[in-house]
């Protein structure tokens, strides 16, 4: 038998005998599936995001951020308060826990520990279902960090003492003081300046004296015999040094 005798060779008709480039097909094959990036989706991204830029902008001109007194660091007894959504980690920080000693533990190892684990979670539970229900790691986990934090933020919200913060972050009017005069001094020497600040704003431990309203007979009365927090005897002057820190005191107005 010779080779090849009776043999034939048939060809492959789902191999195409031309090359045809790799050129995907047009758009316009797959309508309502598909659009082109440049410029169809952009333009509705861009267009979307500056629906919400323009209201954002009109969220703020409406209704500005609250602004705070400037900051003053011999202010002690300033209690700070962060954004909202920082709310849940300083409510954490007031636990016996995660406060003090263990601040560590509530600032850096629970929080690192928390969004360690939602990282971690498409490894942790690699299931290929969508139902909740038949991933239960990773709607547990989910579920756990949401159910924390809305607690957290609710009790902060709930315990914080909004009526002092909103007294001690107030912004005080700047008073006319001539720091030159005996009044000033005298107000120097007898330690007024320590509870209500160099400029009369008050403090953590004393209120402004700025437009107080009062007049010198009351001031003094209340040098020698003291009210609310403030006890009596705090003035040591003379009778003569105690009408002139009162009636500096009471002429003090805010510019």
């Amino acid at each position: 038998m010779h080779r090849g005798k009776g043999m034939k060779f048939v060809g492959d008709s789902r191999i195409p005998a031309e090359r045809k480039p790799n050129i995907p097909k047009d758009y316009s094959e797959y309508p309502g599936k598909t659009e082109a990036f440049w410029p169809n989706f952009l333009l509705k991204e861009w267009l979307v995001g500056a629906v919400f830029l323009v209201g954002y902008l009109c969220l703020t001109v409406a209704h500005p951020s609250p602004l705070e007194r400037v900051a003053d660091p011999t202010d002690t007894g300033y209690i700070p308060l962060p954004d909202w959504y920082f709310l849940f980690l300083y409510q954490l920080l007031k636990y016996t826990f995660a406060a003090g000693p263990y601040t560590v533990i509530g600032a850096f190892i629970m929080p690192g520990l928390a969004f360690g684990a939602l990282m971690l979670a498409p490894w942790l539970d690699r299931g290929p279902h969508r139902r909740p229900a038949k991933r239960p790691v990773a709607v547990g986990m989910m579920l756990l960090a949401v159910a924390s934090t809305i607690f957290l933020t609710w009790e902060s919200v709930a315990t914080h003492d909004w009526e002092a913060a909103a007294e001690q972050g107030k912004i005080q009017a700047e008073a006319e003081i001539d720091k030159e005069s005996d009044g000033y001094a005298l107000y120097q020497e007898q330690g007024c300046i320590s509870c209500h600040g160099d400029n009369l704003q008050g403090g953590a431990a004393g209120p402004s004296l700025v437009d107080n309203g009062l007049p010198p007979e009351d001031i003094a009365k209340i040098a020698k015999e003291g009210q609310g927090e403030m006890p009596p005897g705090v003035f040591k002057g003379t009778d003569e040094e105690l009408d002139v820190l009162s009636k500096f005191i009471s002429e003090v107005t805010a510019k």
